[in-house]
């Protein structure tokens, strides 16, 4: 077992895998920027030290400036988070050559996952579901017409390179194809630095499903279960929960069992989340695979009672799975929503600023992810997430009725700030959401004030 984890990230998720790591007994390093040098796991570190100044790409996105950490720290384990160096193959490289574990899945799976084109085509050969679409980039104009032509509209063009809901666009019109296809290179290179893209078909009304699996170095694996998504704004996800409401079982145990084919098929190790679109029916087609822990894993956690930091970090050691599938039996319904530092009457745009106020909810089986507290900076050099709030109950009904309660104990305040919390509630009460017929249209549904049918769909036991 490792002695010392640094922590290669930032803000709740730092603090959520540092708390995990004190209840090991391990000792931890976080890093900061300038800009974090006020944040919550700084003091919650045994050691912290700073890394760079605030821009991403000279502090946390900085390889040479993480390792000179590790190193002059003691360092023999890096945990990455999400986000950031998380699914850099060649981070994890860096780390294996200085001495250092990365926790998460070996540099060569991550390579062959990261590149989503190239993945559709791996887990299309092992059986898995895929959208009709590209399994390689598409780089010239003439090809691009081609695959449109093959595959019809609406479609969508998505970075190769690309992940968190960003470099995505939808087309719908046929003439705009071609502007969009470079448009939608020009925004993958500015984003990630790689301007491939690939094209598959768009489902207009469809549900946004993931299956968390675990698997170790010795062929084991498992899943969690599954998350349901959907609630999103361009693509970002603002509410998730398991189980996903609604869902027949036959279609979640072929989904389910699906992801751990494809995550043992590629020698998956650690902790990974499977992506799906659900269709009309019973159909399921796989969108792409997070090589490292989701935003949304403490949903996976208050349904299963498994601490996925741990487990990470305990296959990263080198242990053996624990757990087999009988002994994961999710029980009830949990429910995250992401309070993020932004205006939803301004298109969500980041408010970041001084808070003045911090009041967070509490009460039975009411959990909080942040790094936030009376005083508070928030940084305007990063993502808008604040807060994470999570609940369960024995049923998705009860497990509502607490969210959003949790909600309005929730009070954030400061100069010129602004939560999402109050479209979040706004959410809970939706009429589709409620009855669990809600897709990934519903935020759009509910800035155009259109309604759908809400007849009730069944609850899922």
């Amino acid at each position: 077992m490792f002695e010392s984890v640094l922590i290669a990230n930032r803000g709740e998720i730092a603090v959520r895998i540092a708390r995990t790591c004190r209840e090991m007994g391990l000792r931890t390093v976080a890093v900061y920027s300038t800009a974090d040098r006020d944040s919550a796991v700084v003091r919650l570190a045994d050691e912290a030290v700073q890394i760079g100044p605030g821009p991403s790409r000279r502090s946390y996105l900085s390889a040479p400036a993480i390792i000179e950490a590790a190193r002059r720290t003691g360092a023999d384990a890096i945990h990455p988070g999400y986000g950031f160096l998380s699914e850099d193959p060649d981070f994890a490289e860096i780390c294996a050559a200085d001495g250092i574990t990365f926790i998460g899945p070996p540099p060569a799976v991550m390579a062959a996952l990261g590149d989503k084109a190239r993945t559709r085509g791996i887990m299309a050969g092992l059986g898995l579901p895929v959208l009709p679409g590209t399994t390689d980039a598409v780089e010239s104009a003439a090809h691009a017409r081609a695959v449109a032509a093959e595959i019809g509209f609406p479609l969508i063009i998505k970075a190769v390179a690309g992940g968190g809901g960003r470099g995505v666009r939808v087309v719908r019109d046929p003439g705009a194809f071609l502007g969009e296809f470079a448009a939608a290179r020009a925004e993958a290179q500015l984003l990630f630095g790689d301007n491939r893209v690939y094209i598959e078909r768009y489902l207009e009304s469809a549900r946004h499903v993931e299956v968390q699996v675990l698997t170790d170095r010795y062929g084991n694996g498992i899943h969690l279960g599954e998350r349901d998504c959907s609630v999103q704004r361009r693509h970002q996800k603002l509410i998730e929960e398991s189980p996903a409401p609604g869902l027949p079982h036959h279609m979640v145990d072929r989904m389910t069992a699906a992801a751990v084919t494809g995550a043992l098929g590629v020698g998956y190790v650690g902790a990974g989340t499977f992506e799906f679109l659900v269709g009309g029916g019973d159909d399921f087609h796989l969108m792409e695979v997070n090589c490292r822990l989701q935003v949304e894993h403490p949903v996976s956690e208050l349904v299963t009672g498994v601490d996925l930091v741990r487990q990470q970090i305990l296959v990263a050691a080198g242990e053996r799975l624990a757990l087999n599938q009988a002994d994961v039996t999710p029980r009830g319904t949990a429910i995250e929503c992401r309070l993020n530092v932004e205006d939803p009457a301004r298109g969500f745009v980041p408010t970041p600023g001084e808070l003045t106020r911090f009041d967070l909810p509490a009460g039975p089986f009411v959990r909080v992810d942040t790094h936030g507290y009376a005083g508070y900076r928030v940084p305007a050099d990063y993502d808008s997430l604040l807060a994470k709030v999570v609940v369960w109950a024995p049923d998705r009904t009860q497990a509502v009725a607490r969210m959003a309660r949790a909600l309005d104990e929730c009070a954030v305040e400061g100069p010129g700030v602004a939560t999402t919390r109050d479209f979040l509630r706004s959410t809970l009460d939706h009429p589709l959401f409620r009855a669990a017929k809600h897709d990934t249209s519903l935020v759009d549904t509910m800035l155009t004030g259109l309604q759908p049918d809400t007849t009730e769909a069944p609850e899922r036991h």
